[in-house]
């Protein structure tokens, strides 16, 4: 457990100015209910143009994978890895582990014996299953037993080796920044290739089109985003961040995932680059990492401080 002092830390780390982080700036209490709520006012739109699948379709898919997980013995609160599979199954089986009140856990190239100890279940799902096989039998209707709240852990990702810890309301939040970033509205088809191993792939191809009420459509695409000749280009080289140009979105997992479009921080972010490190305030701040030493080095009175 992390002692009062870093929690505090953390807590004034995700402050800005005069906005604590409990000052909640989203529509949604999880990311169960932004499907929920999604279906509930646009169940007939479709989401994911290639496979005709709506709203509706996609909420059906998400109540029989929790069915599903529950039956392999997943319970809520249980840290479980989202293998790589075919669009969209990880994003539904992402969603679903969430339905659930489960965390999903980014880790694909990491050492499994490190990944058996910080996830307290050994349950582990195939790279080469079939998820529209194995959830077709399970009932559309499923009532959780475990709603999370807005601050409760969503995600652990180890993109960056170390574990790092996101709260539903991290991702939220970060999402509607970057809607208020790029000004993105209803129905905008959209289009990114990235894999499940980075929370930029939770909030751009995951998140952002049901959040947005946008279309996801690989052949006819009115934005995408990639690393480079992209409509947005995601840029990890923070460093060099006065050099980015007005389409150049940079990423930060500590920050959840975007932190700046061009030069400018994003929605509700704030941050300053000092020599070798930057310094990060703002609602997107992650919970903090798994390594509580880490914490003690990165998280101090003015903020978080990340190299660079």
């Amino acid at each position: 457990m992390m002692v009062m002092d870093i929690k505090s830390k953390i807590y004034q780390a995700q402050c800005i100015g005069n906005v604590e982080p409990i000052e909640y700036m989203i529509p949604y209490p999880s990311m169960r209910s932004l499907i929920e709520g999604q279906n509930i006012k646009y169940a007939d739109q479709v989401i994911i143009k290639e496979l005709n699948i709506t709203n509706q379709i996609f909420y059906d898919y998400v109540q029989q994978t929790s069915h599903w997980l529950e039956s392999l013995g997943v319970k809520p609160r249980q840290r479980i890895i989202v293998p790589e599979l075919r669009y969209p199954q990880s994003e539904i089986l992402l969603f679903g582990i969430w339905n659930l009140g489960a965390v999903g856990v980014l880790a694909v190239d990491t050492n499994k014996n490190k990944i058996e100890k910080v996830c307290n279940t050994k349950i582990s799902l195939n790279r080469k299953i079939n998820l529209f096989e194995k959830i077709k039998n399970y009932p559309v209707d499923y009532k959780p037993k475990h709603k999370p709240l807005l601050d409760d852990e969503a995600l652990l990702t180890f993109e960056q080796e170390d574990g790092i810890r996101l709260s539903h309301y991290n991702l939220l939040v970060n999402t509607n920044g970057l809607q208020k970033a790029i000004g993105l509205k209803s129905r905008t088809r959209l289009h990114c290739d990235l894999k499940p191993r980075s929370t930029a792939w939770v909030i751009f191809q995951a998140i952002l089109p049901i959040y947005c009420g946008c279309i996801f459509d690989r052949s006819e695409p009115d934005i995408t985003f990639g690393r480079s000749n992209h409509s947005y280009n995601l840029r990890r080289d923070i460093k060099n961040i006065s050099e980015f140009s007005k389409n150049d979105i940079g990423l930060c997992p500590e920050n959840t995932a975007a932190i700046c479009m061009g030069n400018d921080p994003l929605h509700l972010t704030n941050f300053s680059l000092e020599k070798t490190r930057i310094k990060v305030k703002g609602h997107s701040v992650m919970m903090g990492y798994l390594d509580e030493s880490k914490n003690e080095s990165s998280f101090k009175k003015e903020g978080l401080f990340i190299s660079v």
